[in-house]
């Protein structure tokens, strides 16, 4: 028995010695072997598996804009380990994937080159439908088509076409076979009245996304046929904006519902129920002249089960069809002195930008590209006077650790409000978070672009807006813990560059990258219960 444990300890030995040899001279050639990465239509990410038992490491990355904040090309957002070589993806973001192999004895082989999901990252952009309407799915005459965001698109055309278009990936309407097209469209999705061309023997549409000043970015979408059953009924609802959502987003204080619009509609009612042992109840109906969202201006303070949803109204208040489907909010408020981190002030840091987006489209938000969790306490609009107004209200019931404050942006455009102003405003929100235990970190204002803003909000900034700026930015620098943004944010001019904001005010996904990076690169202002952070 002895001589047959020590003959397979000798054996165990040398296999042990051949697997470690096998992985640390490449016998296999693990270096050479290609991974042929791909991405499936059913975003199912894929990789050739190396001719070894092995563990892969996928990591999912966001590009980060070339700025002198940033050093790293790439941030690491996520790790996932699997002994498949499959791994599900969502498609939201603009991510890459990379993919990493190990042994027994540690990695192997070389890691694979950046993939990128190219619903959102191909060169060039091609929009990606969502609706297929074919003959197991046929259109009303009134379908929605909804297509995944382009990033950064401002808002859309579409091309009803009878046949094939001059040029199936270009960036110019077809001469030959249109039927229709329009430009005012933004959001990823429309509804569209196909009765006009009910008689024609086919119809096709595409969609391409245009920026700020109607250039077109990438190309128009691989043109797609629809099938028409005029039987089949007609939508009377909105649509709920469920697409391309980050999986557990956390709703702000101040919940933003986003929806894709009824043909020819522009007024909307929304309804907030809440979810009680025995009913749902209507706690508040907000009216809304806006196309897709609606801003509510109550906090969501207490925890529960919501729902809400929306419907079409005329200039009288008169409903247009039906309710849309419920969407479920399941809100459980932070207990106090359950935050580390709370973020305060106004629709900079709400949320949204790119003059189309809203807080609840995340990746215009600079808290979904940072490396803590928070909990967002901004309202759009704020001046530095009404975050003052509100604070007792909306900070003081969830005692934060740290309270992390950029306002007074709107007080900036504002001639009848001067520099001073703002500090003493800026000095009062400080000295509440001091007496009651909230450790306060100012960032310094941005910059804004004037000219933008006429242009896209037909309102007017004070030409004293850069005095007052450096004015009380100087305030800001001035105190024990601060992060100043501002300088990577100017142009040529002293300026809001507008690459970084297109509407001359809010940042857009470059910029609350830019944000949140310079953030990250401060961590150590924040008080910390764990020391590890």
């Amino acid at each position: 028995m002895k001589k047959f444990m020590a003959f397979s300890l000798i054996i165990l030995y040398f296999v042990i010695i051949c697997i470690f040899l096998t992985e640390k001279t490449d016998a296999l050639s693990f270096k050479t072997t290609p991974w042929n990465i791909r991405i499936t239509n059913d975003s199912l990410l894929t990789w050739q598996k190396l001719p070894y038992p092995s563990l892969y490491e996928v990591d999912t990355f966001i590009k980060n804009p070339n700025n002198p904040a940033i050093k790293e090309k790439y941030k690491l957002v996520k790790k996932h380990f699997t002994f498949n070589n499959t791994y599900a993806i969502a498609p939201i973001l603009p991510t890459y994937y990379q993919i990493k192999a190990y042994g027994m004895f540690g990695r192997i082989g070389q890691s694979s080159s950046f993939k990128g999901d190219t619903i959102f990252t191909g060169k060039p952009l091609i929009p990606t439908p969502i609706t297929i309407y074919n003959k197991n799915n046929p259109a009303s005459l009134r379908p929605y088509l909804i297509w995944h965001t382009v990033p950064n698109a401002v808002y859309y055309q579409l091309e009803l076409l009878s046949g094939p278009p001059d040029d199936p990936h270009g960036i110019k309407l077809s001469q030959t076979n249109h039927l229709y097209s329009s430009e005012n469209i933004f959001t990823h999705g429309c509804q569209v009245d196909l009765s006009p061309y009910e008689k024609e023997k086919h119809i096709f549409w595409r969609i391409r996304a245009l920026d700020f000043h109607g250039n077109p970015i990438g190309v128009f979408s691989t043109l797609q046929k629809i099938i028409i059953n005029p039987a089949v009924p007609v939508p009377h609802k909105p649509l709920l904006d469920n697409y391309d959502t980050i999986p557990g987003r956390k709703m702000p204080l101040y919940p933003v519902y986003n929806w894709i619009p009824m043909l020819n509609t522009t007024h909307y009612e929304v309804e907030l129920l809440k979810q009680t042992p025995t009913s749902l109840i209507t706690i508040e109906t907000l009216k809304v002249n806006d196309l897709f969202s609606c801003y509510d201006k109550k906090p969501l303070m207490k925890k529960g089960t919501y729902y809400w949803r929306v419907r079409g109204i005329d200039a009288k208040g008169t409903a247009l069809g039906e309710w849309s489907d419920l969407q479920k909010i399941n809100y459980t408020a932070p207990t106090a002195g359950g935050v580390t981190i709370a973020t305060f002030g106004d629709s900079i840091t709400h949320g949204g930008g790119n003059i189309s987006y809203s807080p609840a489209n995340m990746e215009y938000n600079y808290q979904t590209y940072l490396d803590f969790p928070t909990i967002n306490l901004a309202k759009s609009g704020d001046t530095s006077r009404m975050a003052l107004d509100r604070f007792d209200h909306d900070v003081l019931p969830f005692a934060p650790r740290n309270l992390l404050i950029l306002c007074g942006t709107n007080s900036l455009r504002d001639e009848n409000i001067s520099a001073d102003t703002i500090i003493a405003e800026l000095q009062k929100i400080r000295q509440k978070c001091l007496d009651n235990n909230i450790h306060p970190v100012f960032m310094t204002l941005l910059p804004l672009n004037p000219a933008n803003i006429k242009s896209v909000f037909n309102t007017n900034t004070d030409p004293d807006w850069k005095n007052k700026l450096k004015k009380v930015n100087d305030y800001i620098l001035s105190l024990p813990c601060h992060i100043d943004i501002e300088p990577y944010f100017l142009d040529e001019n002293g300026n809001m560059a507008e690459k970084y904001s297109p509407d001359g005010l809010h940042p857009n996904i470059a910029g609350k990258k830019i944000m949140a990076a310079i953030i990250n690169r401060n961590k150590n202002l924040f008080i910390w219960s764990d020391p590890n952070n």
